[in-house]
């Protein structure tokens, strides 16, 4: 993995832009983080699928390495940021591959950019909540602690007053994964590293805050979630971890069925399979970008537009 900077065109004032750069040759990747998340998440399945693909894992504004400096963190700024990064980088033709919040983002390139995304794969990706599906308490009411003004600054400063960014690393992971302690020990000290760098960012908090508040809003106004994935022409394959704790599986279950999505069940996976279980992530992207004949003949499945009641935040 090599660190590269790089300035998008018709933003010179906002500074250069930070990814990392997986090497390999072929159809272009960009790999697309979450909330929280940076090119750190992608560690552990990007030299991997460099061996099948072009590959790069960009740092989104307010995340990672990549400060504002005149940009905002919020999702529909990120998107566009996105969208020029793959024009940028990789042209037209990229596959996103998007987790949490970045799967949002890439949903949303694919939609308005359709001549960009030859392929998307959606892992645990932000849905609205499905009608029937629970949502877990601790992570509901993390969200809405964060989406009230003022209540979420002082959750945040307490937060990092009292935990080293060690522990904050490891009470993310315990979250979002089933068995944090199986995350291999390089893949977690680099979180740890990219934790401790930015404690030194000024604009970390009010970062996370502006994207978390942005992504909340667009999750309870289901409707403009839905015409954006009508509108998905790509092919799209979905990867969800059947013991996802801030998106129940439910809600890819909902989503693949109605808009004929191939869904692929992590069983007893969390939230970031690409921590939990790379391999298997591996393995079922280079089937995807090879043309697997299952997966080519779910994707033939036409889209069931039946009503669905939404309501809710999936985070």
């Amino acid at each position: 993995m090599e660190s590269r900077w790089i300035v998008l065109e018709g933003e010179p004032a906002a500074g250069p832009l930070h990814y990392a750069d997986f090497g390999g040759s072929g159809a272009p990747v960009v790999l697309v983080h979450g909330l929280g998340g940076s090119h750190v998440n992608w560690i552990g399945v990007g030299e991997r699928l460099a061996r099948h693909a072009r590959v790069v894992a960009l740092d989104l504004a307010g995340f990672g390495r990549t400060p504002p400096s005149g940009r905002n963190a919020s999702i529909e700024a990120n998107a566009a940021l996105l969208a020029e990064f793959a024009r940028r980088v990789a042209g037209r033709g990229v596959t996103l591959v998007g987790n949490s919040m970045g799967g949002l983002l890439s949903v949303m390139v694919a939609a308005h950019a359709p001549s960009l995304v030859d392929r998307l794969v959606l892992v645990d990706a932000s849905l609205p909540r499905a009608a029937g599906v629970a949502l877990d308490r601790e992570v509901a009411r993390t969200f809405a602690i964060y989406a009230i003004q003022g209540v979420g600054e002082a959750f945040m400063r307490a937060r990092y007053a009292r935990m080293t960014p060690e522990a904050l690393v490891d009470e993310t992971l315990r979250i979002c994964c089933t068995a944090p302690d199986a995350v291999p020990s390089e893949i977690v000290e680099a979180h740890y590293a990219i934790a401790r760098e930015r404690r030194s960012m000024s604009w970390a908090h009010a970062a996370y805050l502006e994207a978390a508040r942005s992504l909340v809003k667009l999750l309870l106004r289901p409707g403009a979630y839905d015409a954006m994935l009508e509108r998905v022409t790509a092919p799209t394959l979905m990867l969800h971890g059947t013991a996802d704790r801030l998106v129940p599986f439910g809600q890819a279950r909902s989503a693949a069925e109605r808009y004929g999505f191939a869904l692929e069940a992590l069983e007893g996976i969390g939230h970031v399979p690409q921590l939990e279980c790379p391999t298997r992530l591996v393995e079922i992207v280079r089937d995807f970008l090879e043309g697997d004949a299952a997966v080519r003949s779910s994707l033939g499945r036409g889209p069931r537009r039946e009503g669905r009641a939404s309501a809710g935040p999936g985070a």
